[in-house]
Parts: C-alpha cells; sequence; structure tokens
C-alpha cells in the first residue's frame, strides 16, 4: 500500500460519517429556534425607537434555524459537506446592512444556528445572555449632546457682532461656521450648545436688523 493510499484512508476515516438521530436533531432545531425567538424579540424592543423592519426581524430568527440545519447536515458526511460549500459559495446577498447593529444581530443569529448544530446549546444561551446584557449597559451610558446649528439672516451686513453677543447670553461656546455677506445682507450659520432654544430665537430677533433666525439640531456624530 503506497503513502497515497494509507493518507487517503486515514483522512476518509478521520471524517467518516455520524449517525445523528431523530431525537437529537428535533431537539437541536428546537432550543435554536427557543432561541432565535429570543433574538427577534431584542431586536424588536433595541429598535423601537428607529426604524424597525419586520420582515429583517424575521429573517433573522429563520437564519439560525437554517444554519443550524446545514451544521447538522454537514456533520453527516464529507461529501455532504464539500457540496454543500460549493453549493453555498455561489451565493451572492445584493441586500446592503446600513445600520450596524442590524449586522451585529445577523452575526447573533448565525452564530446561534452554527453553535446549536454543534451540539453546543449551553454556549449559544450563555452567549445570547452575555450579548444582551452588554447591549443594555452599553445602550444606557448617556452621550454627549449634538451641538446645534443657528442660521441668521439679516439686512444690515454690520449686526455680526449684536448678533453675537446675544447669542453669548443664552449659549455656550457659539463658532461661527460659515458667513456670507453682500453689500446689504448678512448670513451666518453658528454652531453651539444651549438648553434655552426658545429665548435664543426670541433675542437674536430681537437684534436690529435680523430679518430671520432658524437654530436646528441634528443627531450626528459627536466630536468632542
Amino acid at each position: 500500500m503506497s503513502f497515497q493510499d494509507i493518507f487517503k484512508k486515514s483522512f476518509l476515516e478521520s471524517w467518516a460519517s455520524t449517525e445523528i438521530g431523530v431525537t437529537a436533531s428535533i431537539a437541536t432545531m428546537l432550543v435554536t429556534s427557543f432561541l432565535a425567538l429570543y433574538v427577534f424579540f431584542v431586536y424588536r424592543v433595541m429598535t423601537k425607537k428607529t426604524f424597525y423592519s419586520k420582515s429583517f426581524n424575521i429573517s433573522l430568527a429563520g437564519v439560525s434555524v437554517i444554519t443550524a440545519a446545514i451544521i447538522l447536515t454537514v456533520q453527516s458526511s464529507i461529501v455532504i459537506s464539500l457540496g454543500m460549500v460549493g453549493a453555498l459559495s455561489i451565493v451572492r446577498f445584493r441586500t446592503a446592512i446600513k445600520d450596524p447593529m442590524d449586522l451585529m444581530f445577523l452575526f447573533w443569529s448565525i452564530s446561534i444556528g452554527i453553535i446549536c448544530g454543534a451540539g453546543l446549546a449551553e454556549i449559544a444561551v450563555i452567549l445570547s445572555l452575555v450579548l444582551t446584557v452588554g447591549i443594555l449597559i452599553l445602550d444606557h451610558i448617556p452621550v454627549a449632546k449634538a451641538p446645534m446649528i443657528l442660521v441668521v439672516n439679516a439686512a444690515n451686513p454690520d449686526v455680526e457682532a449684536a448678533v453675537m453677543d446675544m447669542i453669548g447670553q443664552f449659549a455656550k461656546h457659539p463658532h461661527v461656521k460659515s458667513r456670507n455677506m453682500t453689500t446689504n445682507t448678512l448670513d451666518i450659520t453658528v454652531e453651539l450648545r444651549t438648553d434655552r432654544e426658545s429665548e435664543l430665537v426670541k433675542g437674536v430677533m430681537n437684534v436690529s436688523g435680523v430679518s430671520s433666525a432658524a437654530l436646528l439640531s441634528h443627531d450626528g456624530e459627536v466630536t468632542f
């Protein structure tokens, strides 16, 4: 017997088929379904304040069960596993994940299917509990308030000093972001932080020469 024959025999014996009973398969799918339902409700609760996609949430639960079934099938034979890899390699997913949280939930769902399919359901349970606690803790950590944008239009280009003095009475650390001046008009954009929005706008409007004032807020990234 040549070395090649010995290698092939050893390789095939190491990947011998594993018989997975019906009871074990049903138990694995039930545990996976339970954890998938848990992910479904966690995603629904965590995204109640933002854009919630019911179809994406349902797909999260389905991915866990499908992945667990694939892992169970792969364990049965090396031939099936290689065929499965070849079949899945030609699949192309074109749906863009816009929210990083959605990407995390997707990996969570896939991980549950892989772990449960490998017969380590207790690790999947621990993962789900630890991840849930981590998400809740991080979600309740306060973040700095994003600065507001004040847009002032004036019919007199010489009122900038008076406008900035008035802003300084109601806002902290105002900073002029843009200044557009013509012969008869002045348009300035000021970045500021304030808890007295209404009083600020009224005060700026009382400055002689100011024709309009708009205070805008945004949910963008906060620069420290």
